[in-house]
């Protein structure tokens, strides 16, 4: 059996991703019933990037499966710099049974994955945050039910890890996924290539418009992000300026409005209010925002668990 890793959201098959959530689900319901880095086996959480939330929720989510988290600051190991990122795997692999890295580009953690020899999580890329998608899906499916046929809107920057995410974890779940934003502020070409295939292999659709209100239009979960993410802090007065592109993106009461009647809004925090989203939404009746973080350590725990008894299987005679 080959080794398996969560790089990026289509890294599981369609009936893989329920099966995650589902044990998410369990879990939540019985938090310590899954045990196994009982041991404790050890766990390599590395952080190149700014983290609250993540490391949170993989520290308690790898001590509730009876692990240890050997929480590895990435500015003094300089992974990449100090020592060449094939070679910390090599070193990790022989001390982990599972490696979570918080890092820059999608390369860094390919180049991980390529010679650890244990199951490797993206907990954060440039590119991709499959995690935070996991525990997006879980809430949504909580408070919406069933996730296939299900649509939700993502509005702001088309072009960040958040949008690619949604994309292709929405779409591989059967769901209608709407991202709405400025036409110079696109997905990348080959990620929404690869939800429009998916969506079409599992009963959804993907659309990018310009258009907020088309985009939110009966939708059941409604997503933004902040418009400055991580590495953009110089683009800060462009990005959130009287003349920012992203101003009429805006998650407001009167956007919700468009929305289902039931529809859930989603932000994977930090938020900030009065620009990507108003105060009244995310502090409003519809947000389920706390749902949603405290649900990445459920489904952190499902993947992880999951992904090590794969490969403990794979290793089997």
């Amino acid at each position: 059996m080959p080794l398996r890793h969560f790089l990026r959201d289509d890294d599981l098959t369609h009936d893989e991703q329920a099966l995650v959530l589902s044990r998410a689900a369990r879990i939540k319901a019985a938090p310590f019933t899954d045990r196994t880095l009982v041991g404790p086996e050890v766990v390599a959480v590395l952080f190149d990037k700014q983290t609250l939330r993540t490391q949170l929720s993989f520290s308690a989510a790898i001590a509730h499966l009876g692990g240890y988290p050997m929480v590895v600051d990435g500015k003094l190991a300089q992974v990449g710099v100090r020592e060449s990122i094939a070679d910390v795997a090599r070193v990790m692999g022989r001390e982990a049974v599972a490696i979570v890295w918080r890092t820059y580009g999608q390369d860094r953690i390919e180049e991980m994955a390529a010679y650890a020899q244990v199951p490797v999580i993206n907990a954060l890329t440039d590119d991709f945050h499959p995690c935070q998608i996991l525990a997006d899906l879980m809430t949504v499916q909580e408070h919406r039910g069933d996730l296939p046929g299900k649509t939700l809107a993502y509005l702001g920057d088309g072009a960040n890890n958040m949008a690619h995410s949604y994309l292709l974890g929405s779409a591989l779940a059967g769901m209608h996924v709407r991202v709405a934003t400025p036409a110079d502020h696109q997905p990348k070409p080959e990620i929404l290539a690869r939800a429009e295939e998916l969506a079409a292999a599992h009963g959804g659709s993907v659309l990018i418009t310009d258009d907020p209100v088309a985009a939110v239009a009966d939708a059941d979960a409604v997503a933004t992000d902040t418009w400055v993410s991580m590495g953009q802090e110089k683009e800060k007065d462009r990005r959130r300026g009287e003349t920012s592109p992203f101003a009429r993106f805006q998650v407001t009461t009167e956007l919700m409005g468009h929305a289902d009647p039931e529809a859930v809004f989603l932000h994977c925090l930090p938020a900030y209010r009065g620009y990507e989203v108003t105060a009244e939404v995310i502090d409003g009746p519809q947000s389920v925002v706390w749902d949603e973080s405290e649900n990445r350590l459920h489904a952190q725990k499902a993947i992880l668990s999951w992904l090590v008894e794969q490969h403990r299987a794979g290793e089997q005679p």
